[in-house]
């Protein structure tokens, strides 16, 4: 993905409270590929792209949200 779909999922995914760190693959290279690891490290990209479009298909498309 890149840079700007990078910050559009980073705040997708805080919008959610989904956990995740979304990196450069070369953080000398802002324009090179971006994707997103958990705290080990390892590349969950695909599955936090399944969570923030499930998320997103359930958020309400009209009326009142009340927080509580």
């Amino acid at each position: 993905m890149t840079a700007d779909e990078a910050h559009q999922l980073h705040a997708a995914m805080r919008q959610f409270g989904i956990p995740g760190a979304v990196t450069p693959l070369d953080t000398d290279d802002l324009d090179c590929p971006w994707f997103v690891v958990d705290e080990a490290g390892r590349d969950i990209t695909a599955h936090v792209l399944v969570q923030v479009a499930a998320a997103r298909r359930r958020q309400p498309t009209r009326g009142f949200v009340i927080a509580r």
